[in-house]
């Protein structure tokens, strides 16, 4: 179980990963101007033809979900997450789903609309991409993201013996044009010592960003606990030391929460994997925001509020029909619409109430 409580004392009485939180903070401070979001994955379908990660929700859902065209999510769903990302200013992660999910011609529709939707180019998490995925994506995509978990060559075969190193390695290798990103988790069973290997891949690929995440055990997984508070932020101020410029996005869930002040001062740029749709407006969504402007940063995204900081009270069937998408997508979008908007609006009561 993924039941991680922060105790405050036990970080403060470290005086080690005090001081190291402390230049971590620094070398933030210095390179960046405190403006922090919250990044959206945007996820297509819960299939995987691989399924056998060892941390992943699919080694045990493999057997349930045999059928790519029954796992996916509807395009109405996948842009209405578009146009959130966009009217709440939230940055769009990355697109992202498993192996095999369906064809290049669908994925590139699934691509070009988010786009279209969000306003501009986005990142794409789609495994290792072929040189036609490339260049069918070109228009739409501004950055390829890799989810390679582990770096260490020998961990790397056990955690994810069906999704070799080797061919990221490739691709970015030989891309250009586009912005380079991977992701990768804390507590599959790395060392800090361990680090050297994901340091020498930023490095070797002259990475723009990481987004790292602690474990979260799943029910009838492979591990039975997630990275301590203190061994995560370690992970994220070694990496900001390391690389000062680097753009760190940190992952977080509804248990571990109550950390992100402590990700913050880790040198994080921004968090993701919040699921905001469920816990818009929630008491969670305005704790995270006041964490965040705790630490003296200017939190550029909302989580709390139905309207947007430039326009105000947003008309949806406004901003829906002006879109430059198809009228069969619009109309999915619209029927999608209001369950979301209800669920903001119960949360935002509970919190009122």
């Amino acid at each position: 179980m993924d039941t991680v409580l922060v105790n405050i004392s036990d970080i403060e009485k470290n005086n080690e990963l005090m001081n190291l939180l402390d230049e971590a903070t620094n070398v933030y401070n210095k390179n960046f101007n405190g403006k922090t979001w919250y990044g959206r994955c945007i996820f297509i379908s819960w299939y995987c033809s691989v399924g056998d990660c060892t941390f992943c929700f699919r080694t045990t859902q493999k057997h349930k979900i045999k059928h790519p065209k029954f796992s996916r999510r509807s395009m109405g769903s996948i842009l209405l997450e578009a146009l959130f990302s966009k009217l709440f200013n939230w940055r769009i992660e990355f697109i992202t789903g498993g192996y095999g999910i369906m064809s290049n011609v669908d994925l590139l529709e699934v691509v070009k609309n988010v786009s279209f939707v969000y306003g501009e180019k986005v990142w794409v998490n789609l495994g290792a991409l072929t040189n036609e995925q490339i260049e069918l994506f070109r228009p739409y995509m501004k950055g390829i993201c890799a989810s390679m978990e582990t770096l260490h060559p020998e961990l790397h075969k056990e955690v994810c013996p069906s999704k070799p190193i080797e061919p990221y390695d490739k691709m970015f290798s030989k891309i250009t044009g586009f912005k380079k990103s991977i992701a990768v988790i804390v507590g599959l069973g790395d060392t800090f010592d361990d680090m050297k290997y994901l340091f020498d891949f930023v490095e070797k690929h002259d990475l723009d960003r990481v987004t790292i995440y602690a474990l979260k055990p799943i029910t009838g997984g492979a591990y039975k606990e997630g990275p301590t508070t203190e061994q995560y932020i370690t992970w994220i101020a070694k990496l900001r030391i390391r690389f000062p410029k680097l753009e760190i996005i940190a992952g977080t869930n509804f248990r571990r929460c109550d950390e992100i002040n402590w990700l913050m001062k880790a040198g994080a740029n921004a968090i993701t994997k919040f699921p905001a749709t469920k816990q818009f407006a929630s008491k969670k969504a305005y704790e995270i925001t006041q964490l965040i402007k705790d630490e003296k940063r200017e939190f550029t995204s909302n989580l709390t509020e139905l309207k947007n900081q430039d326009m105000g009270e947003i008309d949806w069937n406004y901003e829906i029909d002006k879109l430059n998408i198809k009228q069969d997508y619009k109309d999915q979008m619209k029927e999608k619409l209001q369950n979301y908007l209800n669920t903001f609006k119960k949360n935002h009561l509970k919190v009122e109430n």
